[in-house]
């Protein structure tokens, strides 16, 4: 019932399928995309053990919104993580993050709103790539258990 099968035929663009058919809809989807990263930190005006330099595997979730194009396709994965690589993780990965962002308490609370807004930026900039792309929510785990979220609604409510 479940067995091994290869497909007959592999299905040919303008043959077995036309292009005005990759656009399955119009509405808007969300993507998400997720990364870790590993730094070091220590933060001011704290008692406790995390006013002493120590560090974290970071894990940080995106979701992005927008509408796809003629292809089906809204963003590519891979476009996300070039924007990470290239614009937002040269600023964690492997860091002393007190040094490296700017000038804030380095609490997930702090941190992740200034993801956010890296990541908004980087998309507005390439906003006639995607259409109506955006930054719906970013979270950043700074334990396996333990995170810190910034949602769009919220961002734009203050």
């Amino acid at each position: 019932m479940y067995g091994f099968r290869i497909v007959d035929k592999l299905q040919k663009i303008d043959e077995d399928i036309k292009r005005d058919q990759l656009k399955y809809h119009s509405k808007r989807v969300l993507v998400s995309k997720e990364f870790t990263f590993d730094s070091a930190h220590h933060l001011h005006n704290y008692e406790g053990k995390c006013k002493n330099l120590h560090g974290h595997t970071y894990r940080v979730i995106f979701g992005i919104s927008g509408f796809v194009d003629d292809r089906g396709l809204m963003i590519d994965f891979g476009d996300i993580k070039d924007i990470w690589k290239s614009e937002i993780e040269i600023f964690l990965d492997h860091k002393y993050l007190n040094e490296t962002l700017p000038p804030m308490n380095t609490t997930a609370e702090n941190m992740v709103v200034w993801i956010y807004e890296k990541m908004e930026e980087s998309l507005q900039k390439r906003v006639d790539q995607y259409d109506g792309a955006r930054v719906e929510f970013v979270r950043l785990y700074e334990t396996p258990t333990s995170y810190a979220e910034a949602r769009r609604e919220w961002m734009m409510n203050g």
